[in-house]
């Protein structure tokens, strides 16, 4: 059997359903990664920093997400792979470099379910007064096998999860904006720290500590471009995508910290587990309160529901490469990547078991600013190293706006140390291990030996695929 016959059979077995998502399902893929962080978690920065210094934290946080976004746009036209940064990085650095990109991004999005899933125990138990590793194993068992059942049912099932939780932040801030009072945002007592002031009462240690929280308004949006593969047009779509989805995040996430903290205050809301459940309560809307703890489990089972998602199309780019053991992407009758599902899955269950939420999350921030630093070097070299390559997409600003990526994305990275000096250490041992495997064994059994070569490839056995004549039942 010739090389070609071979590389067509072992890639016919792992193609993804292409044509299933056009630029409103990829924006709401990227609502959906996000969603659950404007319930809960962010707000633990005020509580950090204070308001004043909170809101420069996610200021700044913001400004990163959308020079990231913006890059991986004209990325993401240019070079519309699985993959997402994976695959941009392997283009613009290397096999290494696309593998710790890769790497990065994996431990970002293998435990951020496991934390998420653990916040959805405490939900139902709040609600239904269960909670427990079955809690844990229900939930990972019901949302892998809707995305085993195709890309194009789950895609839409998350769409509806989603516009639930969007409903219940838009009906929080009609109910609260009417009790809006400036004064409350600066109800946390001065501290003697550096730089504190009314505005930002914790100085500006509190600011570096709460980069992690200004994040949680915005991570994992970067995972749009890991349905590249599945878009219907991805120079289109997946720009037009992500862009849409990261305005409409910073739409919400300015609802939440401004109307949240003024209606309740911010020492209260910088403490509370459930913030819009308590302003609501706080204001006297004790029925909508009771709706949105509902809804807001929603939030919770999208972010979760969506990022499976993204681990499994990532895992499933990185395993048909070479990088990850090679049956991590076989595709089924569907066109899901089976096992790229199952497996993350088992492991984020595992993981879920120790009970850790905050630290797990803590894990998945420093493995996201990694990735992130990596992504935007990738928007840079790809710019110097490969200028004729047709971009459909251009960044505005071009390396200057992945150049601030890049700067605030370390930044936020010795924030987490800040925050939590555990969660970046683990994080690191992680990504030491991780890289070993690439290094020692991985390496010298890549597909291809370039991303070129990968891509032509996918292109060749796709073309094949399609010119391959129909079987008629009954025929001879």
């Amino acid at each position: 059997m010739s090389k070609n016959a071979i590389d067509q059979d072992y890639l016919a077995k792992r193609q993804l359903k292409r044509g299933t998502a056009g630029w409103v399902l990829l924006a709401g893929l990227g609502v959906s990664y996000v969603i659950s962080g404007d319930f809960a978690g962010w707000n633990f920065g005020i509580g950090e920093a204070g308001w004043g210094g909170f809101a420069i934290a996610a200021a700044l946080m913001a400004v990163m997400y959308f020079a990231l976004v913006l890059s991986l746009a004209e990325m993401s036209a240019a070079i519309p792979a699985a993959g997402g940064g994976y695959s941009f990085a392997r283009q613009a650095i290397g096999p290494a470099g696309g593998y710790l990109t890769g790497l990065a991004v994996l431990i970002e999005y293998a435990l951020a379910p496991a934390a998420i899933v653990i916040f959805i125990g405490a939900a139902v138990e709040e609600l239904l007064g269960i909670n427990g590793p079955w809690v844990y194993a229900v939930f990972y068992l019901v949302f892998v096998g809707i995305h085993l059942a195709g890309v194009g049912e789950a895609l839409k099932v998350m769409m509806v999860i989603s516009g639930l939780a969007v409903f219940a932040i838009l009906a929080t801030a009609a109910a609260l904006i009417g009790d809006f009072d400036s004064s409350r945002l600066f109800d946390i007592a001065v501290t003697d720290a550096a730089g504190a002031s009314e505005f930002m009462p914790l100085g500006w240690y509190g600011v570096w500590a709460a980069l992690p929280f200004g994040m949680w308004l915005f991570l994992a949006v970067e995972g749009v471009p890991l349905a590249a593969e599945e878009a219907k047009n991805p120079a289109r779509d997946v720009p037009k995508g992500i862009i849409g989805a990261m305005v409409f995040l910073l739409f919400t996430a300015v609802l939440v910290v401004f109307l949240l903290a003024g209606a309740a205050g911010a020492e209260a809301v910088g403490s509370s587990a459930v913030p819009l459940v308590d302003a609501l309560k706080v204001s006297g809307n004790h029925t909508l309160a009771t709706v949105v703890n509902v809804l807001g489990l929603a939030g919770l089972i999208a972010s979760f529901f969506s990022i499976i998602y993204g681990y499994s199309r990532l895992v499933f780019a990185l395993s048909r490469a070479g990088y990850l053991p090679r049956f991590l992407s076989l595709t089924s009758e569907r066109k899901a990547p089976t096992w790229a599902l199952v497996v993350p899955g088992v492991f984020g269950f595992l993981v879920s078991l120790t009970g850790e939420g905050d630290l797990i999350l803590g894990m998945a921030v420093v493995g996201a600013t990694l990735s992130y630093a990596l992504m935007a070097l990738s928007h840079i070299l790809l710019r110097i190293r490969q200028p004729d390559l047709p971009r459909p997409y251009r960044t505005p600003g071009g390396v200057f706006t992945s150049a601030v990526a890049l700067v605030l994305s370390l930044v936020a990275l010795t924030g987490v140390y800040a925050f939590d000096p555990r969660a970046f250490n683990y994080t690191l041992l992680l990504f030491v291990v991780g890289a070993a495997y690439y290094f020692g064994y991985s390496k010298h059994r890549l597909v291809a030996k370039t991303a070129e070569e990968e891509f032509a490839l996918l292109a060749q056995a796709e073309h094949d695929l399609d010119d391959e004549p129909v079987a008629v039942p009954g025929a001879a």
